[in-house]
């Protein structure tokens, strides 16, 4: 399951310490402007060592399209980006390969592989997500086409809601050799009406897969969300007026289709799982260890993972375009 969408086809490659990560996009228009400079500033915003609240290796992450465009436009055929690893250092998790890391994959990759990349988690790693935001810009160029623009925001952080007060409570577990989580908040403006497919095919289920699937991700709301359990349906419905919407407590979505409204999201992101407070756990055959996981980690991946839902929105919002047949000229070239 390493493939995501359907007429919009991205699949990824690569692990944390491997030589490099990347995607290949089938089902791409023709005729659509990209370079790698459409692409670069969503992996900037994603990258480490950005600032000293962010895992201090330094990646530049710089992607390269290696096929699927002529002359600065799409082809058609398969595009493919590649981002090489540039300061791996495999070494660093040499001591602890035979144990298995809380909150990490480890232990499930290993029951049901029979083996696993102890390096960093490999395929489960946070860095495995490089190359869905590379194919999430390249999604997002073809959304700006239809004048669709996606957006993403922190709401809290930890149980904070004021930027400063967020950095703190980073700060303070970043000191204490432990980590925080979050509250992001992702948006799609001027989406059409009429996305999406009912019974297993709804928009906002497609929407709930692509963004659980990221791997910190605990959580998923969609308009008001678990808010709309403690509302009377007096209260939680969108009336309408002159065929216009008179709230938006949907999201955007009714009937597992767009309306018309701002798709609203909200994900709900986990502490990072490697901390340097010593914790309990097993090694590989079954004895009891205790671990302290040293090396190069987010306190908070919260920042992080915003040009990742944004992504994965906009990789979900383009493959349903494309499914309708009226859509499928997006670029207007003939």
């Amino acid at each position: 399951m390493n493939t995501f969408g359907r007429s919009f086809r991205c699949t990824t490659f690569g692990e944390s310490h491997g030589k490099a990560l990347g995607v290949v996009i089938d089902g791409c228009p023709a005729g659509i402007e990209l370079s790698e400079a459409d692409i670069q500033p969503m992996l900037d915003r994603r990258r480490p060592g950005t600032s000293d609240l962010t895992s201090p290796r330094k990646e530049p992450d710089r992607v390269d399209i290696v096929s699927g465009t002529f002359e600065g436009r799409t082809t058609g055929c398969p595009i493919a980006m590649l981002v090489r690893n540039r300061d791996s250092r495999p070494v660093d998790y040499e001591q602890i390969a035979g144990v298995f890391r809380p909150g990490h994959a480890d232990f499930c990759y290993q029951k049901k592989y029979g083996i696993r990349d102890f390096r960093g988690g490999g395929r489960s790693s946070g860095r495995e997500t490089v190359a869905r935001v590379a194919a999430g810009a390249v999604a997002m160029k073809c959304l700006s086409l239809r004048g669709i623009s996606i957006t993403g925001k922190i709401l809290e952080i930890h149980g904070k809601t004021i930027p400063c007060d967020m950095e703190e409570e980073i700060r303070k577990a970043q000191s204490g050799g432990d980590s925080v989580g979050g509250i992001v908040e992702i948006s799609a403006c001027n989406c059409p009406p009429g996305l999406g497919d009912p019974v297993f095919g709804k928009l906002d289920a497609l929407i709930a897969h692509a963004m659980m699937s990221i791997g910190a991700v605990k959580g998923v709301e969609i308009g008001a969300g678990f808010a709309a359990a403690r509302l009377k349906g007096s209260e939680h419905n969108d009336q309408m007026k002159q065929g216009a919407f008179l709230s938006n407590n949907a999201g955007g979505i009714l009937g597992g289709i767009s309306n018309g409204n701002d798709i609203i999201v909200r994900i709900a992101v986990k502490p990072t799982p490697s901390i340097a407070i010593p914790q309990k756990t097993i090694d590989v055959s079954g004895q009891e260890v205790e671990i302290s996981i040293e090396g190069r980690h987010d306190p908070c991946i919260v920042p992080r993972i915003v040009p990742v839902a944004e992504a994965m929105l906009a990789l979900v919002l383009l493959d349903c375009l494309l499914e309708d047949a009226k859509y499928h000229n997006i670029s207007g070239s003939e």
